[in-house]
């Protein structure tokens, strides 16, 4: 057969068709062919858009795959409209507005194609096509890979998809198909995605990875099932739901996922059984909204990289875990918001650096049969309206085996805490709590330590071996007058450290005083900072030479002269620094600044950067940033505030201390304020602790002024004021044009021009957020870019990654 001809050989037996012979153009072998007659293309390359719609099989040379190339200069390479075979073939598409491969109706076989093209989809399955593909491999760095839509279908088997510019995998418009075994990586949006109502998609043994985007997404009324796949390396979520999406993932595995391995919201439903979660930077589990609700069997999540809970649960969710394990995390399960609730059933939480249950604004916990070890904090219920359940529940090995603090008021029973460093059962600032048939063994401290008269309810609980005593209630025991203290009836203790052995209503367990802490204050916390946890120290990470920071200080947009105010001060205590090592006498150079100007102008990010330069000169330890504002340090009763205010500066020892509206620490109609308290005792620790901890106040210009005024002692301790001005229009711009470039957007003709005069006409009052303003104006375009582009059918790059001025947010 001569190269650039086709063969037909007709396997039939109607006498009116020919049985064989050989066409010089693939369009005119295909008009010739009858139902059943194979096709056989001699190797070359075919500049032909060809349409098949006979149940013919079209193929390569055996022995010489991909001889065969279909390659047209524009349109659709390929389409198929009939229950066809198509075999061995090379398609390359090069029109941005059509697929390289259509399939529009039939059952066809897809074996062995190779697709290389620049087109708006690599395959596309459309109508009632159920084409069965298999060992296809797609590359289309223009578009998506393989799209089926509108109530398409099919089985992809073993296929590829190498590179896309767009979505691996798109599913809309009511289609469904299956992949099994199937490959998708290298794409520029989601490895998996499927939207609209009764679209659906599903896959079994796939691998979804090196996507700059999320692995997989589940948007608006869809369904998917995964069954035995990998999601992981993605640079987005691992999987994301919105809007009524409805999931289920079993026996799967998702992991080396930087932001949330999974994120759910808008009333999507997510069922996970012996699926694993591990190495996430943010959430392995976050779930938002009234209606969405996650139902996880058997699954495994740890190995956090990041500094988030492992699983996240607000505004209203639901998460129900039933025999999972979570370990090797930060905190372990968030609960937050009215309405929102977390049910753990048989289920071990471990190795976890902080809290391994936090339950807070008016959320619910139910936790049955449970294992919790080695975490600083068990269980914390937070505030007023939190609570739920502990029920049967054993923890081991914490720093605090439960808080209640602030209102809070959960029911604890069966519970047993075990070997405690610091309390079995904390209760304080109006705290409540109901512990029932609870037991705490082998405390460092307290077994049950309830201070601040809180109204917790003990029954039938037993302490032994607790190293303070079995029970402590400072500032009014159980029963006491007014209507405060706690309610204790049945409970017994082993008089470890001298406690009578059975307490009651009737009779008070004696306390034990405490030791006094720093300015003679007893170091009871009785604040919302955690109590009696001693903190979990983190591991010091190599200091930046100072260079490298500066560098990125003047990276930063506008403020030149904060830099230079910068700058100089660096230039000083480096100078100095070489002075002493010459043996000569070092001019002393105060530290602690002040920083002035409105929200958003840089104070914080200059603050830390600040804190590595100290330590990359070796003037600081650490060098970390340690922000703090007046709720942090200022407390409700006599006493604590100096507590947390000691607590605070600890926490920044090595590093930096930034106080944020620091005149708020002393406001004009003072009164009896605790505020000033807390000025006092930061007063004597920057004294005494001169060179542990560089201070940094900050706030409005002129409200800064009025404070330092008003407080010569806070005054005298700081070097100087450095002032942060406002943005201008250009620098506003210069802030877009940087969040843009970071997450791959780009400003279309037109648009710095009225972003400008956007900038310049938005009202700039108090609350003006300057850099702050200019992050939300690109959210605020980017999220009416989504909106537009969500309306075209087929969008290509430049699409998906041109703002334009009509993106532009309405002026405030």
């Amino acid at each position: 057969m001569a190269q650039g001809t086709v063969q037909v050989t007709h396997t039939g037996t109607s006498r009116w068709r020919r049985r064989t012979g050989e066409y010089a153009s693939l369009a005119a072998a295909l008009e010739a062919a009858g139902d059943g007659d194979v096709l056989t293309v001699a190797p070359g390359t075919y500049r032909e858009n060809l349409v098949v719609q006979r149940a013919v099989t079209l193929r390569g040379p055996e022995g010489s795959p991909g001889s065969v190339r279909i390659a047209p200069v524009d349109g659709v390479p390929l389409t198929v409209r009939a229950s066809a075979v198509v075999q061995d073939l090379h398609v390359e598409g090069q029109d941005a507005a059509a697929p390289a491969l259509l399939v529009e109706a039939g059952t066809p076989e897809l074996v062995d194609v190779r697709i290389m093209t620049r087109s708006a989809a690599g395959i596309e399955v459309r109508g009632n096509a159920r084409p069965t593909v298999r060992r296809c491999t797609v590359d289309n760095p223009a578009g998506i890979g393989i799209a089926v839509l509108d109530g398409g279908g099919g089985v992809f088997e073993e296929c590829e998809v190498v590179a896309a510019a767009q979505s691996g995998v798109a599913v809309r418009g009511g289609a469904h198909p299956r992949l099994e075994r199937c490959r998708v990586h290298h794409t520029s949006g989601a490895g998996l995605s499927a939207t609209g109502e009764n679209s659906s998609l599903e896959a079994v043994g796939c691998e979804v990875y090196e996507v700059r985007g999320s692995g997989v997404q589940i948007t608006g009324r869809a369904t998917a099932h995964l069954t035995d796949c990998d999601v992981h390396r993605t640079t987005a979520d691992g999987v994301t739901m919105d809007t009524d999406a409805v999931l289920t993932l079993a026996d799967c595995r998702i992991h080396d996922i930087p932001e949330n391995a999974v994120d759910l919201r808008s009333r999507s439903v997510l069922t996970l059984t012996r699926t694993t979660v591990r190495q996430f930077g943010r959430n392995g589990l976050s779930v938002w909204d009234p209606g969405t609700r996650v139902d996880a069997n058997q699954c495994e999540i740890f190995d956090s990289t990041g500094d988030y809970p492992a699983v996240w649960v607000s505004d209203g969710a639901t998460a129900v875990l039933e025999a999972c394990r979570v370990h090797d995390v930060p905190d372990a399960l968030f609960v937050l918001d009215r309405g929102s609730r977390v049910d753990v059933v048989d289920s071990d939480l471990s190795q976890v650096r902080n809290t391994a249950v936090s339950v807070s604004d008016g959320a619910t916990a139910q936790l049955d049969d449970c294992r919790v070890r080695e975490a600083a904090t068990g269980a914390w219920f937070r505030d007023h309206g939190s609570g739920g359940t502990l029920s049967g529940c054993t923890i081991d090995g914490t720093q605090t085996g439960v808080i209640v603090t602030k209102g809070a008021d959960p029911t604890i029973e069966r519970c047993t805490v075990t070997a405690p460093a610091e309390a079995g059962f904390y209760v304080s600032a109006e705290g409540r709590g109901s512990f029932l048939n609870c037991r705490v063994t082998g405390s460092g401290g307290y077994g049950f330590h309830v201070i601040d008269g809180c109204r917790a309810t003990l029954r039938k609980c037993r302490t032994e071996r607790c190293a303070r005593g079995g029970y402590e209630f400072a500032d009014g025991g159980p029963g006491a007058p007014g209507g405060g203290g706690a309610l204790v009836e049945d409970c017994t203790s082993d008089e470890s450290a001298g406690l009578r052995p059975a307490v009651t209503q009737e009779t008070a367990v004696q306390t034990t005083s405490p030791s006094p802490g720093l300015l003679g204050i007893p170091s009871q916390r009785t604040t919302e900072q955690e109590p009696l946890v001693t903190p979990v120290p983190e591991q010091p990470r190599p200091a930046r030479p100072s260079q490298d920071v500066l560098g990125e200080l003047d990276a930063l947009v506008g403020l030149e002269s904060v830099k230079r105010e910068v700058r100089a001060l660096t230039d000083m205590i480096e100078v100095g620094r070489r002075r002493q090592q010459a043996g000569l006498k070092a001019a002393s150079v105060r530290r602690h600044l002040v920083f002035t100007g409105s929200p958003g102008t840089g104070k914080t990010t200059v603050a830390r950067l600040y804190g590595e330069i100290l330590a990359s000169l070796g003037v600081l330890e650490k060098g970390h940033l340690v922000e703090v504002s007046r709720v942090d340090l200022v407390g409700e009763h006599i006493g604590s505030t100096a507590i947390r205010t000691q607590e605070a500066f600890d926490r920044a020892r090595g590093g930096v201390l930034f106080i944020d509206e620091a005149y708020a620490l002393s406001p004009e109609d003072s009164g009896r304020d605790f505020g000033r308290e807390a000025i006092d005792t930061l007063v004597k620790l920057m004294e005494d602790h001169r060179d542990a901890v560089v201070v940094i106040v900050a706030g409005y210009t002129t409200e800064m002024e009025r404070f330092l005024s008003v407080n010569p002692g806070v005054a005298s301790r700081f070097s100087r004021t450095i002032t942060f001005g406002d943005y201008g229009a250009e620098e506003l711009l210069r802030i877009v044009e940087q969040q843009a470039e970071e997450h791959e957007y780009r400003l279309g003709p037109g648009t710095a021009e009225a972003l400008l005069k956007y900038f310049t006409a938005i009202p700039k009052g108090p609350t003006f957020g300057n850099g702050r303003t200019a992050r939300q104006t690109f959210e605020a375009m980017v999220e009416r870019h989504a909106g537009r582009v969500a309306q075209l059918a087929d969008a290509s790059t430049d699409d998906l990654s041109l703002l334009y001025p009509e993106d532009l947010p309405e002026l405030p």
